[in-house]
């Protein structure tokens, strides 16, 4: 079934992707009323969040054709470039580069659209979460890696291979919206409420001096393909200070703040129905 719906066209994936993402939100009450309480939340118009429920059964639907693609392959749809500058600006300086986005667009689309554009100058690796069942486990890893685009599990391992490849001036990827392990991230707000949040991403920056960059695919409609936006931060990262425990949070507000003015752009595009403000799980700090 995989391999069948690969080769079918976006639009087709679209649409049938957006009658799946309204039936899981059907049957599902406990994600219907998770996704429209953090969509209440942010205070987004309802108009807003419930385009997002179709969106979020594009992103599933979409996926088959971005991972079974030959390796060697583009990507088969059209892919435009906002603000593809700040990533010229940083490579020319030979400094590494984070970039990163929320559980926004198609982040698919954005690793590998870095790689087929920027790749063979400074490859990517992204950090992902292993999914729980073996055979999705195991798709994902072959599936996702492609010429300059690595992945990392988001473990002990993996954050030495970020920290591997920003010190040889590469580029890492990660969604600071993402809720990280127990002892590996703080309390602090997010669009006014509490959530843990990883202090990864403000500390590869602060221990590699990586540019921060923002950047996120948008899903344009009918299946004309994506636009990927890039942008430095709205607002920057504060400095390392004595208490490093208080920087921790001064720093992941900060990234919450950045993802809320980002994801606020386009919150048709967010995945609402996220777990955001769950408890951690346990693992090693």
């Amino acid at each position: 079934m995989l391999a069948w719906l690969s080769r079918r066209s976006l639009r087709f994936l679209h649409v049938v992707g957006g009658f799946a993402g309204w039936l899981a939100y059907g049957v599902s009450p406990g994600y219907r009323r998770r996704l429209q309480a953090n969509a209440a939340l942010a205070q987004v118009p309802e108009g807003a969040w419930r385009a997002s429920v179709a969106e979020a059964g594009k992103l599933t639907f979409e996926l088959p054709r971005l991972w079974l693609r030959p390796a060697a392959h583009a990507i088969n749809d059209p892919v435009q470039w906002l603000g593809a500058e700040h990533v010229d600006a940083a490579l020319a300086r030979g400094r590494g580069l984070v970039l990163l986005t929320p559980h926004m667009g198609s982040f698919e689309v954005a690793a590998q659209a870095y790689a087929e554009r920027f790749g063979a100058v400074q490859p990517i690796t992204v950090l992902y979460r292993p999914a729980r069942q073996a055979w999705l486990r195991d798709l994902e890893e072959t599936a996702r890696a492609r010429p300059a685009l690595a992945t990392a599990p988001a473990n002990l391992a993996g954050v030495r291979s970020l920290l591997r490849a920003l010190k040889r001036g590469q580029t890492v990827g990660l969604l600071p919206d993402q809720v990280p392990p127990a002892g590996m991230g703080v309390w602090v707000p997010f669009f006014g409420q509490s959530a843990y949040t990883m202090t990864l991403a403000a500390r590869l920056v602060q221990q590699t001096g990586a540019v921060p960059l923002l950047i996120w695919a948008e899903r344009l409609a009918r299946g004309t393909g994506y636009v990927v936006r890039l942008s430095p931060l709205s607002e920057p990262l504060p400095a390392p200070g004595g208490d490093d425990t208080a920087w921790q949070h001064a720093a992941a507000a900060a990234m919450n703040r950045n993802m809320e003015q980002m994801i606020l752009l386009k919150p048709s595009q967010y995945l609402w129905g996220y777990n955001r403000y769950k408890q951690p799980r346990q693992g090693v700090a």
